[in-house]
């Protein structure tokens, strides 16, 4: 093995990948985004504010409600920090894409796509070969002048 072949652990991707499938895969999905934001903060040394800890948990949890309610099969769970955010992405077998219901306050429940893009940076959602992909940002600090909370400066 060559020298070069090494990456310093600082250098290296922060992601997990989890496949969901069985009786519970909204909390087991939960139970991931949170052991993968405790990791970031304690193996890795990255600030994850409270308020970033609970929007990821409430995105997966969205994200993966509506594939288990809409898609056949299981769904897959991506989170991955990239430059200051977290990245959720959600796999499942279902091409329709999801949409936000129109507005009508009479209604009850069904606001899950509507938070989650009200919470994040960044949200999208494609086509695959097989099914489609969402993908929602959350950013991990809360200060907004670029200081990450909790960090002594």
């Amino acid at each position: 093995m060559h020298e070069d072949e090494f990456q310093p652990l600082a250098d290296r991707p922060i992601l997990s990948a989890v496949a969901l499938d069985g009786n519970e895969p909204i909390a087991a999905a939960r139970h991931a985004a949170r052991r993968f934001m405790t990791e970031v903060q304690a193996v890795h040394g990255l600030p994850v504010s409270e308020r970033a800890m609970g929007m990821v948990e409430l995105v997966v949890s969205e994200l993966v409600t509506n594939a288990y309610k809409y898609a056949p099969g299981p769904c897959l769970l991506d989170l991955e920090v990239v430059d200051g955010a977290v990245e959720i992405s959600v796999w499942d077998s279902d091409p329709t894409l999801p949409a936000a219901c129109p507005a009508d306050p009479g209604r009850v429940g069904q606001h899950g796509l509507e938070i989650t893009m009200a919470v994040c940076r960044s949200f999208e959602v494609r086509r695959e070969p097989v099914g489609k992909r969402v993908k929602a940002a959350i950013v991990l600090a809360d200060d907004p002048g670029g200081n990450p909370v909790g960090r002594l400066i």
